[in-house]
């Protein structure tokens, strides 16, 4: 499949580059240009196209805060997902790692500002981009910020293929509709002309984390009315392993020697944290023909598929009491598919007289145990696929009157298809599978668009821009049904044993259970599959203009009803004041809202965790089910939001300006996941539908359960110059972002959650990027500061203290089309601080390491936990 995916790429490059040489209207080769020269020569004077409905607006002149990104900021960094590469540049931009958090893992949730993946808007060419199909649910701290979120999977976008990356740190519901409550990133594609290839070879400084790539970008030039640019990528990356083994596999490898090559990853830890490996290939294209001078036609289109393999936690055959660092011990279940066997003789029949009805069990030594199949325990893989198709159709012109349009049509469907190995679904016994299908989890989603402007002039310094428009969307949310045993109890679910007396007669001798579904997840069930749907329409408008030469105003409105909870009105003001030719003040107050998606509505997914060792079932249901209601779920309401924004703008000459810019977000009714309730026997048998989760389990759902505040300031201070005769430009960038829940049931939202969603990301966050150029030289240093942080929910009462990290890049050009690179990302390997020893995360001696293997914290911290990353790379482009 990775060798087939690979040529597609390479064929598609090897086409549109003999489709290159051949066309006449193609552009003549470019000189090159390294990436600090591109950096050195970016204007601060770029046109935006987020933020405002102008054409004539720039970063410096904008009334909100926007960072750019541009194609040479992200060639600096080879991270094979786009989320790292962001993370790297952006401060006010967090991901975690999420090491072992279920399907959490293959599609990791951003956060801008603190605030959940989907309350950012994301975009490309100002089309949104289709939700991911996942709805975070685990209930681990790696999903704190984006708890019961369901935004974009941005890992969907070949870097190559972006022209910039323009990000709005203001919201701007009102301009865009739903989910810009924190802000909005836009990726705007290349249309450039030419052949650009890279490959790309990296490993860390531990020599595992391998890494491949490699990418194409051609473009060609339809006469002088148009153009077609496509991207092909493909990324081949090994895992990496950061923690010891869990102590108790040292125990059975010692006390059974002659199984422990049986023990998964034998000789290497039997469960890891750290990076999947896996395998993706994405496109993207860009094209654009214009029919008229006044009218354009345009199409854009995006197909990925990415594949991830992750390990899950091990499960031990056997139990133990092992030694802890400072004194004590501490004791180790084995799991419970190990912990008693399958009872299989059942009782007699017309025994039921004699106290052993039809259902019961014989307990006797009859029986099967789970260590036939793994002697040495098992450890399952997770794995996920996703793949994502979007495109854009639409025409949009300028009439001579100034009048604009942008008609468009969006059809999109992104679906990750999660599967497992190396498991067992333990209420089936003998007869269980090892391998599961759990079923599809489909997002699809139709927009069409219609925007249109007009200048009046009114005698004031600019003509007004009017600004209007329309949106109909419909998004569905599909779950397909999984296996039968990926989610059902088997026949062993519960067995109520019965000991055969010397008289003859049975006594009751106690009840076994098991766990239903397989074990590490579970598939969905015919009761929650389906297709579910909501539709919406919108209408806005707005204006704008330069009231004086120094004074600039704006405001906009914008209504939005959907068929599944009614309607919302929001609105936004903005002003620039040009107080001098080197300072002008900005700012900006408006509401937002999130409507509550499809998937929050409806989503069913039931997942594996540990207490005290014991796998513990833990079902996520929709608002709507008998399973939620029984615990008192309600209907979701949409989430709302207030902004103000207020900033500086400080230009004291044409080598150096300022931007210093300060927020409050208001998040009335944030939509979250309620506690776990507890399922006991009693549940069970006053609501049946409570087995697929069992006794021990646990329910939890959908709720607005709580109000936040965000508050912080962003500094951003750019000096462009000449050192040691090259070109040079310096960017410090700086970001304080503090959240802090203002309401709460703390019966649903706890303690650990609240400190989290105020700690996860370091508040303070700062880098400091130096580019320099020269006769084909060009030289990248960034250095990165992360503020302390905190995970409460897996680590309390620990703080992750602040570190520095370094990336370099050193590229030549030579032959005029040839550069070559070398580089590291995080040079001298920081780590974050290992997981501290202590009442609730104890350190066992044998391994140095908590219970199940880890050293450091398994979301990886704001920079992650593989250190340094070291690459080499080849572009040719003409």
């Amino acid at each position: 499949m990775k060798e087939t995916a690979l040529g597609c790429v390479l064929l598609a490059g090897t086409a549109l580059a003999g489709v290159l040489a051949a066309s006449p209207a193609m552009a003549q080769a470019a000189a090159p240009a390294a990436a600090a020269e591109d950096k050195a020569d970016k204007d601060d004077g770029m046109i935006l196209v987020i933020g405002t409905r102008r054409t004539d607006r720039s970063i410096l002149d904008s009334a909100s805060p926007v960072d750019v990104v541009s194609a040479a900021d992200l060639a600096t960094q080879p991270a094979s997902n786009i989320l790292d590469v962001i993370k790297n540049l952006v401060p006010s931009f967090y991901v975690g790692s999420n090491a072992i958090a279920d399907a959490s893992t293959f599609v990791r949730a951003p956060s801008l500002r603190g605030l959940s993946a989907d309350e950012v808007l994301v975009m490309m060419n100002g089309k949104r981009l289709v939700r991911s199909a996942l709805v975070q649910v685990f209930t681990g701290g790696d999903t704190a910020l984006s708890f019961g979120s369901q935004g974009a999977d941005i890992s969907t976008i070949p870097s190559l293929g972006i022209g910039n990356l323009q990000i709005l740190r203001d919201g701007a519901t009102a301009q865009y509709g739903s989910d810009a409550i924190a802000g909005v990133m836009n990726y705007g594609l290349r249309e450039d002309a030419g052949l650009e290839v890279v490959a790309r070879y990296g490993l860390t400084h531990r020599g595992d984390g391998e890494n491949w790539q490699i990418a194409a970008n051609a473009g060609v030039k339809l006469g002088d009315r148009g153009f077609i640019n496509l991207t092909g990528e493909y990324n081949d990356e090994q895992g990496t392993v950061r923690n010891a083994t869990r102590p108790i596999a040292l125990v059975f490898a010692n006390q059974n020697p002659g199984l422990a090559s049986q023990i998964p990853n034998f000789p290497g830890p039997a469960q890891i944290y750290g990076t999947s490996p896996g395998y993706s290939y994405r496109f993207l294209l860009n094209s654009a023909y214009e029919l008229s001078d006044a009218a354009k036609l345009y199409l854009m289109g995006n197909y990925s598929h990415l594949k991830a393999d992750q390990s899950f936690n091990y499960r031990s055959p056997i139990g133990g009491t092992l030694g802890l660092v400072g004194g004590g011990t501490a004791n180790i279940n084995p799991n419970a598919a190990f912990a008693t066997p399958i009872y299989l003789t059942r009782c007699p029949a017309n025994a039921a007289a004699l106290g052993c009805p039809s259902s019961g069990f014989v307990l006797d030594n009859n029986v099967y145990r789970f260590s036939t199949l793994y002697p040495a325990g098992f450890t399952p893989r997770f794995v996920g696929e996703t793949d994502q198709l979007w495109g854009v159709l639409g025409i949009k012109g300028k009439l001579e009157s100034g009048f604009t349009y942008d008609v468009s049509g969006t059809l999109a469907r992104n679906q990750l298809d999660l599967s497992m190995y190396g498991s067992l679904s333990p209420s089936f016994g003998s007869q269980t599978q090892t391998s599961f299908e759990f079923g599809k989890l489909i997002q699809e989603e139709v927009n069409f668009n219609a925007d249109f402007t007009y200048p009046i002039e009114a005698g004031l310094a600019s003509p007004i821009t009017l600004s209007a428009g329309a949106e109909f969307r419909r998004e569905s949310y599909t779950q397909t049904e999984g296996d039968l045993q990926s989610y059902a109890g088997g026949p062993f679910a519960v067995q109520n044993l019965f000991a055969l007396q010397g008289n003859g007669t049975y006594l009751p001798a106690g009840q076994v259970t098991k766990p239903p579904g397989a074990s590490g997840y579970g598939g969905t069930s015919p009761t929650f599959a389906g297709t579910r749907s909501q539709q919406s329409y919108a209408i806005y408008g707005g204006l704008e203009t330069d009231v004086t030469d120094a004074l600039s105003l704006g405001a906009m409105g914008r209504f939005e009803h959907y068929n599944t909870f009614g309607s919302a009105f929001v609105g936004k003001g903005n002003f620039l004041w040009k107080a001098s030719d080197v300072v002008s003040l900005r700012g900006t107050a408006g509401t937002g809202f999130h409507a509550p998606s499809p998937g929050q509505n409806n989503t069913a997914i039931l997942t594996t965790t540990f207490v005290g060792g014991d796998q513990v079932q833990v079902g996520t249901y929709p608002v709507t089910s008998s399973i939620a209601q029984f615990y008192g779920a309600s209907s979701l309401r949409p989430e709302r939001s207030t902004n103000f924004g207020a900033g500086i703008v400080l230009q004291p000459s044409d080598s150096l300006n300022f931007t210093i810019d300060v927020y409050s977000v208001k998040v009335k009714n944030r939509i979250g996941i309620s506690q776990n309730f507890n399922v006991t026997a009693a549940n069970i048998a006053a609501l049946p539908a409570l087995a697929a989760v069992g006794v021990g389990g646990a329910v939890n759902y959908f709720t607005n359960a709580f109000d936040t505040r965000t508050r912080g300031v962003d500094l951003v201070g750019t000096w462009r110059g000449e050192v040691v005769g090259g070109k040079t430009t310096a960017t410090l960038a700086y970001s304080y972002n503090k959240s802090v829940v203002t309401r709460r049931d703390p019966a649903i939202i706890s303690d650990a959650l609240v400190t989290n969603i105020g700690n996860l990301a370091p508040n303070h966050r700062a880098n400091l990027t130096v580019n320099w150029a020269n006769n084909g030289w060009a030289v990248t240093v960034r250095e990165a500061y992360y503020g302390a942080w905190r995970e409460e929910v897996g680590y309390p009462g620990q703080r992750f203290g602040a570190k520095f990290t370094t990336d370099i890049d050193v590229s030549y050009t030579f032959a005029d089309h040839y550069t070559l690179s070398v580089g590291a990302i995080n040079a001298f390997s920081a780590y974050p601080d290992r997981v501290a020893n202590s009442p609730d995360n104890r350190i066992f001696q044998l391994t140095n390491s908590l219970a199940d293997g880890q050293i450091y914290p398994n979301v990886g911290g704001p920079f992650g936990f593989n250190g340094g990353f070291y690459y080499a790379r080849l572009r040719v482009k003409y």
